[in-house]
């Protein structure tokens, strides 16, 4: 199995997180917010995930920023992943800006995956309540066996 790395931003709800734990079950990989990992070290890994709540239409600021500071990638593999309100609907558009970032930096996207996440403010829950679900958890995981599989 390659090594693989999840850098994943996740915010109140826990809903990306949640997703990429299931990817690292799966991956046998730890799960790092963009504040704890190390771009000097990215390297390393054979795959890394780059994920995050979408926020009017993109990847988290802070994410997209931790991009902007990655070292040329030289072809090594990539995945992105998300939860937003539109799930996949929206999953090109939502993760197009995140997709070119990585691509100018040389990564070789080897698989994309989003689903619904409830859209909490202050608590409250503004939609999408009970997502992510059992089934896209279980996507999640076939996703992961996909992209871990090196194909």
């Amino acid at each position: 199995m390659m090594k693989t790395l999840i850098v994943c931003d996740s915010r109140e709800g826990g809903n990306t997180r949640r997703i990429a734990e299931a990817f690292a079950k799966f991956l046998d990989a730890p799960v790092v917010s963009s504040a704890q990992a190390r771009v000097e070290r990215i390297r390393e890994f054979d795959l890394v995930g780059f994920g995050s709540g979408i926020f009017g239409g993109r990847h988290g600021k802070e994410l997209l920023a931790f991009i902007d500071r990655l070292p040329f990638g030289e072809g090594q593999k990539a995945f992105i992943f998300s939860t937003g309100w539109m799930g996949l609907a929206r999953m090109e558009k939502n993760h197009r800006l995140l997709r070119e970032k990585l691509e100018a930096k040389g990564y070789k996207i080897t698989g994309q995956f989003s689903c619904k996440g409830s859209v909490r403010r202050l608590g409250v829950n503004l939609m999408g309540k009970g997502h992510p679900d059992a089934e896209e958890l279980e996507l999640a995981r076939m996703f992961a066996e996909g992209v871990g599989s090196g194909k």
